[in-house]
């Protein structure tokens, strides 16, 4: 298949899932979504493991801004629970995924990290959630980054608006394991990774969400929530003079 927003590689029974999109720092979009819906579905039967890369300098920006309606002239095609079933699946689905970060990861690119089973980076990683600055806050992404970090440091983040780096994201939980060459770290997880049965993953990964169904219940809140974020018209005010006119939030 051709892809517009990824490039997909098959190594059975690996699936690498590359963000690319590289003129808008990977930003998340509509096609997106629904390009990496479709290889999950994929993967369910093909894959044990899922792996999601961005590139060297990006992993991924969050929202595209450049996209949201600020009119609000095609809100009933608005599906922010679709973005919310692709993070769910990469959670709870019948396959390990892994996150293999480099760069620069914002809002909604947490998401994809926090949805994850592993996530591995190099030291270049930073994570932030700069949604409030302009009048946003990431409601879809924190139900997963509140079970991945805990309350508090899912705040404090969210408060923060900025980056932190890598040792102090693993030090937090958000990063499992991190080196300068993230490439042969990842390759020393896959050694063990990959000779675990799928039958294994998928019941492993069933019985984790029954022991944990907080995902699962936060769903129409979180979708609501981002709902009433995205039709705020001072939001989206601010959206449009940062994407027309480049104009911050802050600034007169």
């Amino acid at each position: 298949m051709e892809w517009k927003t990824i490039k997909v590689h098959f190594k059975d029974p690996i699936c690498f899932i590359q963000f690319n999109r590289p003129e808008a720092k990977n930003a998340i979009n509509e096609i997106l979504i629904k390009e990496c819906t479709q290889v999950m579905r994929i993967c369910e039967e093909r894959c044990s493991i899922v792996i999601f890369e961005g590139s060297k300098d990006v992993f991924c920006f969050g929202a595209d801004l450049q996209e949201v309606d600020v009119n609000q002239s095609s809100d009933q095609s608005y599906r922010p629970d679709v973005l919310y079933d692709l993070w769910l699946k990469m959670a709870s689905g019948p396959f390990i995924t892994i996150s293999h970060v480099r760069g620069n990861v914002n809002a909604g690119g947490v998401g994809f990290v926090a949805a994850s089973d592993i996530v591995i980076a190099d030291e270049t990683a930073v994570f932030s959630l700069s949604e409030l600055l302009f009048g946003l806050y990431p409601a879809m992404v924190l139900p997963f980054l509140t079970r991945k970090i805990g309350y508090q440091r899912a705040n404090y983040l969210t408060l923060k608006t900025n980056g932190i780096n890598v040792k102090q994201a693993h030090s937090w939980g958000l990063v499992d394991a991190f080196q300068p060459n993230s490439n042969l770290l990842l390759k020393q997880h896959l050694t063990r990774l990959t000779k675990l049965p799928k039958s294994a993953v998928i019941h492993y990964k069933n019985y984790m969400a029954e022991l944990n169904d907080t995902l699962i219940k936060s769903k129409n809140s979180a979708v609501s929530a981002n709902r009433q974020i995205f039709t705020d018209k001072d939001n989206l005010s601010r959206i449009y003079q940062f994407v027309e006119n480049g104009v911050l939030p802050w600034e007169d």
